[in-house]
């Protein structure tokens, strides 16, 4: 699935722009992210984790976890805290630690 943006949470610093290894995200005119090729989208959540204002979403496949189900990261210094929410609104949190510098 791709990436969801709230273009109201969007401050357009470019960040997912710059990470996307597909290339994909764009700013439109009003300094807005979205994905321009949907279908290219490998669901990679890089411009996810990237993103600080918390503007960007992916929604998990529904052949994994079916719709509302979301997967959410939120990147600290040493670690990601990843919020699951299941089909059935039921949410768990877990940190995985990075080795970023």
């Amino acid at each position: 699935m791709p990436p969801v943006v709230y273009q109201d949470k969007c401050q357009g610093c470019g960040k997912c722009e710059e990470i996307c290894p597909g290339d994909l995200m764009e700013l439109n005119e009003d300094k807005k992210a979205f994905c321009r090729a949907k279908r290219d989208c490998w669901d990679c959540m890089a411009c996810v984790k990237a993103c600080r204002f918390e503007a960007i979403e992916t929604r998990i496949p529904y052949q994994l976890g079916y719709y509302p189900a979301r997967l959410i990261p939120k990147v600290r210094e040493k670690e990601i805290e990843w919020t699951c929410i299941d089909i059935n609104g039921k949410v768990d949190k877990f940190l995985v630690r990075t080795h970023n510098k």
